[in-house]
């Protein structure tokens, strides 16, 4: 049998890509993912918190550039570009509520480095998952010096004629 001194038994290579590295213990799976879903949110679960009215708990973060922010962001957003963070967090956030950041989509990860930047600085944070563009792109409002604007919603990324996905 194949094992290390006091492992299980090493399972063999596959020829499979998927199944090459095999899937972690369900332990493992549940306290990664469980971690995953502190540190993420869903923009579909933020557009849906900022819908619901009132306070939704959190304060959303562009983090992008003011060309960028102009072009459109979320609605009520805060705009602190990541450079700006440590100098200008303390004087426009409150501790006490988690920030949501984001930046341009799945292909930037300026929403990450300004995660960092606050987590840094003591905030509780989590990134918005797919950037403005996937809140683009799942249909929901943004706003530009010209005032709201919505797109249809994209087939792939959002079901046509509903807001919930079913996630």
């Amino acid at each position: 049998m194949n094992t290390l001194s006091g492992t299980a038994p090493i399972p063999p290579l596959s020829h499979n890509p998927v199944l090459r590295v095999p899937p972690a213990a369900p332990a493992e799976a549940a306290a990664y993912f469980g971690a995953s879903l502190a540190f993420h949110a869903d923009v579909s679960d933020v557009a849906a918190a900022l819908a619901a009215g009132g306070d939704p708990g959190f304060v959303v973060l562009d983090s992008r550039s003011a060309p960028s922010w102009d072009q459109g962001h979320v609605p009520g957003a805060m705009h602190l570009p990541t450079a700006r963070i440590a100098a200008e967090a303390a004087r426009l956030l409150d501790p006490a509520v988690p920030v949501i950041t984001y930046c341009w989509g799945p292909g930037c990860n300026g929403g990450t480095r300004a995660a960092l930047a606050l987590a840094r600085l003591g905030y509780r944070v989590k990134e918005m998952l797919g950037g403005i563009e996937y809140w683009i792109r799942e249909g929901f409002e943004t706003e530009t010096r010209r005032g709201r604007e919505r797109r249809d919603a994209d087939p792939l990324t959002a079901p046509a004629g509903t807001s919930d996905c079913g996630c």
